[in-house]
């Protein structure tokens, strides 16, 4: 068996490897400016998501603006830590250039995994608010909190949290805040987001 050597003209070795560049570098152009536009779009998409929530906890969201996420001190997430929750990030609430509170993103667990929650707490760091932002909390039961359904009194399971403050001590399931029947997890979750949020505010230097 004999084997036969190829050649192939040097010239047409380096156009091909050439063209074989170029063609990389355009489509490496094309996928950047793809992946910006995209990114962009997720960005505004998750801003837009972010406004909604946090629209949701304050007590004049038709004339509120909200900040940039704040910077985040040692301090205030020590205290959503201290408090039973993890700090995610804080926006400052304005009404007419005034801060008026803050809303405040965290992260507590619940029965079926982590629940992630907007709190708003007033200058005077009185929640006015509570919203769910994602959660994975067990459907028909776990699911009633995360929904906002009525306690027996009536009052929805998060509206209860409105007018709260560190004046009340630490929120408790059974003490000072009500639990749906059957969701007590989801409910101590939900209360201590709210706990580790007025504990993160108050750390607000």
């Amino acid at each position: 068996m004999s084997n036969t050597k190829v050649s192939m003209d040097p010239k047409y070795i380096i156009k091909l490897t050439v063209t074989l560049f170029l063609t990389c570098v355009v489509v490496a152009g094309l996928l950047g400016g793809v992946n910006a536009i995209t990114a962009d779009k997720i960005a505004a998409s998750n801003w837009q998501k972010t406004v909604e929530a946090m629209s949701a906890v304050v007590a004049d969201p038709a004339s509120t603006n909200f900040s940039d996420a704040m910077e985040l001190t040692d301090a205030m997430t020590a205290a959503a830590t201290a408090a039973g929750g993890t700090l995610d990030s804080v926006y400052e609430a304005q009404v007419n250039g005034q801060a008026v509170g803050y809303a405040v993103k965290v992260v507590s667990s619940g029965s079926q995994g982590n629940i992630e929650m907007m709190v708003g707490v007033d200058t005077d760091g009185t929640v006015t608010g509570v919203s769910i932002v994602k959660n994975s909390e067990t459907a028909g039961i776990g699911s009633k909190v995360m929904a906002n359904e009525p306690l027996a009194t009536g009052v929805g399971v998060l509206d209860q949290f409105v007018g709260k403050s560190a004046a009340d001590g630490t929120l408790t399931v059974g003490a000072n805040v009500d639990a749906i029947t059957g969701a007590t997890v989801s409910s101590r979750g939900v209360t201590a987001g709210v706990n580790a949020a007025l504990a993160a505010a108050g750390a607000i230097g």
